[in-house]
């Protein structure tokens, strides 16, 4: 049976480390549609596609539609977020290293946001979770690795995949004569598509967290996948949502103009490499970075001729990614050990 809404709220007034995670995982979502969900739009917006409110709007608007109609039928993303990891040690210390694991992931997207680069919160988020979760246990034989590998093998297609189909789909559309009003217009609905599985990918890792800290404060493990009640894909949608409505223009300029230069074709092609990989891989259930995928599906069209690709600022988003797993996850761990101690 889903968790009623009156259910969560009383377990968060018995355990005040699970309101205080499920605060924490909002504010995330906010900042996650803050800084990856305008990805989805950058093409559209630096070629002239959508002017850049009408974008943002638009990106909130099926952000949260993306929440609702693909976790309703298929909720295995979330499900593979919940399994990440054991929490033993009791109820109140499992959720005390959940908070400090979001306390990590809310640290590592600000840092990410304030030199403006296109991180993960969704590694933020796995690497988080298993670095609070090794705080622990006191060993990596908590980690469920299974899990594990479909995080991983979703880090790898998002990476080459998405390159490949960025890559795939500028060369295809450069022997094309179409005018440059056609492809403008084209990058409307490719916008609509990418902010909608952004959506989907994403809201559904932060639903797996909400889960996991129902569960744990239930003192059960989270070995198996709850049904994810209504109430909280729209409430999980809603923050998505309003966190994609404050902007992230910076991002924006960031990969759509220092990174890549775009004009008309080569901004359809990134949204068409980046959807494909996107709809492949909630299809199959792998939480996939959106923004590794998009940032990718940019370099591919970058590299097969499409625009000017900055070295410097690529690299720079690059050495990002490389940190992001084992940084977060020592900020989790680290985090984890301070609130297990004062606990």
């Amino acid at each position: 049976m889903p968790l009623s809404f009156f259910d969560f709220l009383a377990q968060a007034g018995r355990e005040p480390a699970l309101l205080i995670t499920a605060l924490l995982t909002l504010a995330v979502l906010v900042v996650n549609g803050w800084t990856d969900a305008p990805n989805a739009i950058a093409g559209a917006v630096v070629t002239g596609a959508l002017p850049f409110r009408r974008a943002v709007a638009l990106a909130a608007v099926c952000n949260f539609l993306g929440v609702l109609c693909v976790t309703s039928v298929n909720a295995s993303v979330a499900g593979t977020i919940y399994s990440l990891a054991s929490f033993g040690g009791g109820s109140r210390a499992a959720l005390a290293a959940l908070c400090a694991a979001m306390a990590a992931v809310v640290l590592w997207a600000a840092l990410a946001w304030c030199f403006g680069i296109p991180t993960s919160e969704s590694h933020a988020l796995a690497a988080g979770v298993s670095g609070a979760a090794v705080a622990l246990e006191g060993s990596f034989s908590c980690l469920r690795w299974d899990s594990w590998g479909k995080v991983l093998l979703g880090l790898l297609l998002s990476a080459l995949a998405g390159f490949g189909a960025g890559r795939l789909a500028a060369r295809l559309l450069h022997t094309v004569k179409v005018f440059d009003r056609t492809l403008l217009g084209a990058q409307v609905p490719g916008a609509v598509l990418a902010a909608f599985l952004h959506g989907a990918q994403d809201g559904q890792k932060f639903l797996g967290i909400f889960l996991l800290g129902a569960a744990l404060a239930r003192g059960q493990g989270g070995q198996s996948s709850p049904l994810i009640p209504l109430w909280l894909m729209a409430l999980c949608a809603g923050f998505m949502a309003l966190g994609t409505l404050m902007g992230g223009r910076r991002i924006i300029d960031r990969v759509g103009r220092e990174m890549v230069s775009l004009g008309p074709r080569e901004g359809l092609a990134a949204d068409l490499g980046s959807i494909a990989c996107l709809l492949g891989a909630t299809v199959l259930g792998l939480p996939v970075s959106t923004t590794h995928t998009r940032t990718c599906a940019l370099l591919g069209v970058g590299s097969a001729g499409g625009g000017r690709v900055d070295r410097r600022v690529a690299g720079e988003v690059a050495l990002a990614w490389l940190l992001t797993f084992p940084g977060c996850g020592a900020v989790g761990y680290w985090s984890a050990r301070l609130f297990l101690a004062v606990l």
